[in-house]
C-alpha cells in the first residue's frame, strides 16, 4: 500500500498577514481625503462660476486663511471652550434625564401609552421653536441655551433606551428572574448591556441634535464677554466677513464630525466584542 493513502497531504494554509499601522491608517483615511478633495474642487469650480462675487463666497484658499488666522487669537479658543463646555454640560443632563426617562416609560406601559408618542413628537420639533419660550422664562443667559439643549438631545436619547430595551431577547429577562436577580441588578447586570447598542445610537443622535440646538441658541442667545462660536459666526454675518464665516462653519462642521466619530468608534468595539461587526 502506497504510503500517501496512509498519510494524506493536507495543505498547510498561509497565515493571514497583518496590515501594518501604516495601512490601516491609509485604509481609513484615503476615502476621506479623497471626499474632502472632491468637495474643494466643487466649491473652488462654484466660485469660478461667479455665481456670487467673492467677497460673499471666497474660494476654499482664503477661507482656510481665515481658519489659520483665527487659530492664533485667544479670543478662537475661548469661543471654543465656551462652546464645548456648554455642549458637554447640556448633554451629560440630557444624558441624565432622557436615560432616566427611557428606562421608565420601556417598563411601565401606562407611561408608555401616556408618553411615548409624545417623546418621539418632542425630537421631531425643531430645537429653534423653543428659544422663544426659553427665552421668556430664563431671559438671555446661560440657562435658556442650556434649556434647549436638553430638550433637543433628551427626547433622543429616551428613544434610544425605549429601543434598546425592546430589543432585549426575553430570555435574558427570564434568565435574570431565574437567578434571583432584583429589579435593580437585572437593569444593572442584563438589560442595560444588552440594550447597549442601542442606547449608544440614541446617544449618538442625541449629540447631532444636543449640538444642532447649541450653534441654534448661540446665534439667537449672545451673552456679552461669552465668545462662542455661534457668536463668532453672526459676528463675522454683520460684518461681513466671509472668510471668518466660512472657515467657523469649518470648524463646527470638524467638531462635530470628531465628536461623531468618537460614538462610532465606541459602537464598532462593542459590535466587536459582541461578534457583530464583519
Amino acid at each position: 500500500m502506497a504510503t500517501t493513502v496512509l498519510t494524506p497531504v493536507v495543505d498547510v494554509l498561509p497565515e493571514p498577514t497583518r496590515q501594518t499601522l501604516v495601512s490601516r491608517v491609509w485604509a481609513w483615511s484615503w476615502p476621506k481625503l479623497l471626499a474632502v478633495g472632491l468637495v474643494l474642487g466643487a466649491w473652488q469650480l462654484v466660485v469660478w462660476s461667479g455665481w456670487r462675487p467673492e467677497y460673499v463666497l471666497p474660494g476654499p484658499i482664503p477661507t482656510l486663511q481665515a481658519v489659520w488666522e483665527m487659530l492664533g487669537t485667544d479670543r478662537f479658543w475661548s469661543a471654543i471652550a465656551t462652546t464645548m463646555t456648554r455642549a458637554v454640560a447640556g448633554f451629560a443632563l440630557a444624558l441624565l434625564i432622557g436615560t432616566a426617562i427611557g428606562v421608565l416609560v420601556a417598563r411601565i406601559r401606562p407611561l408608555r401609552l401616556a408618553i411615548g408618542a409624545l417623546i418621539t413628537g418632542l425630537q421631531t420639533m425643531p430645537s429653534i421653536s423653543w428659544f422663544p419660550l426659553a427665552i421668556l422664562l430664563f431671559g438671555i443667559n446661560e440657562r435658556a441655551i442650556l434649556f434647549v439643549v436638553v430638550l433637543g438631545a433628551a427626547p433622543s436619547i429616551a428613544n434610544g433606551v425605549i429601543s434598546g430595551i425592546d430589543q432585549v431577547p426575553p430570555a435574558f429577562w427570564r434568565l435574570g428572574q431565574v437567578l434571583g436577580a432584583g429589579p435593580v441588578s437585572l437593569y444593572r447586570n442584563i438589560v442595560l448591556p444588552a440594550a447597549l447598542p442601542g442606547y449608544v445610537s440614541g446617544l449618538t443622535q442625541g449629540w447631532a441634535f444636543a449640538w444642532r440646538s447649541l450653534m441654534a441658541g448661540e446665534l439667537l442667545v449672545i451673552i456679552a464677554e461669552r465668545p462662542s462660536l455661534g457668536a463668532q459666526l453672526e459676528f463675522a454675518r454683520q460684518l461681513a466677513k466671509a472668510p471668518q464665516l466660512l472657515g467657523t462653519m469649518l470648524v463646527i462642521l470638524i467638531i462635530g464630525m470628531l465628536v461623531d466619530g468618537l460614538f462610532s468608534s465606541a459602537s464598532r468595539r462593542m459590535r466587536e466584542r459582541r461578534g457583530l461587526a464583519t
